[in-house]
């Protein structure tokens, strides 16, 4: 795997509440595994320091469980037992597990949280909020999440258009995010990744300032995806930086070799 990631605090906010949590391994040898990659991106919520503590304490916390049911476990070469949990029940677990950690600890405060799980070339995604995770590759990008947000309801009712829903005043409010009272659902996909895809992780610093064409032709003409990451904060924050800004970039090998 190739991997870039760059967070910046935007241009008008004077905290950044995002958190970003990445963690790869490889194991060569004897019965060697295949690449394991864990990336987090969580955006704060909850002014002064609640979200700052809120983001970071969901992306250690979601870590922690993933490495100890996924991780670990591969490590001793544990058996698949019938009634083990899918990976995507673990990752909705582990989203849950920081819910319960931000609810009890972190009264006021919030974050959404987003978990990239890839294990070779499979990626296992979790979500609740609005940060956002695309497949791109070089012509389009496709979102695999679905936003929390109150304005993404009334787009899927028709009442609103996509490009009205980006200028509505209303349009960071999320009707599910972690340390929000009640029960948390999560949503959780799998997709494939390919030479010629790269993985994208964001927040809505990112997303809501830059065009998904902008994104797709950035990290398409970027000569790493390093280099992309960087590029992309530049052009949110010429865009007005109006949010903390987070990326995440995940490409698997090459498969010619270059």
């Amino acid at each position: 795997m190739e991997v870039g990631w760059a967070t910046h605090i935007g241009q008008q906010r004077k905290l950044n509440e995002d958190a970003l949590l990445i963690l790869e391994a490889w194991q060569e040898g004897h019965h060697s595994l295949p690449p394991f990659g864990l990336f987090i991106v969580a955006d704060g919520m909850g002014g002064h320091l609640s979200g700052e503590i809120a983001s970071a304490l969901a992306a250690r916390t979601a870590a922690s469980f993933i490495l100890q049911h996924v991780y670990f476990s591969f490590l001793h070469r544990r058996e698949q037992r019938a009634n083990q949990p899918s990976l995507q029940e673990i990752l909705s677990s582990a989203i849950r597990a920081a819910h319960e950690v931000v609810t009890a600890q972190v009264p006021g405060g919030g974050t959404t949280l987003l978990c990239a799980l890839v294990l070779g070339n499979s990626a296992y995604i979790a979500n609740v909020g609005d940060s956002r995770a695309y497949l791109l590759n070089s012509t389009s990008a496709r979102q695999i999440t679905r936003d929390h947000s109150v304005v993404d309801i009334l787009v899927e009712m028709g009442q609103m258009s996509p490009a009205e829903a980006l200028h509505h005043p209303q349009r960071n409010v999320l009707y599910r995010a972690v340390g929000q009272p009640g029960p948390l659902e999560v949503d959780t996909f799998r997709c494939s990744l390919v030479p010629g895809e790269t993985l994208l992780l964001c927040t809505d610093g990112l997303w809501e300032m830059v065009p998904e064409e902008e994104i797709v032709k950035t990290v398409a003409n970027a000569p790493s995806v390093q280099a992309a990451c960087e590029k992309l904060i530049e052009k949110a924050n010429e865009a007005g930086g109006k949010d903390n800004i987070s990326v995440i970039l995940v490409a698997p090998p090459d498969s010619s070799g270059e």
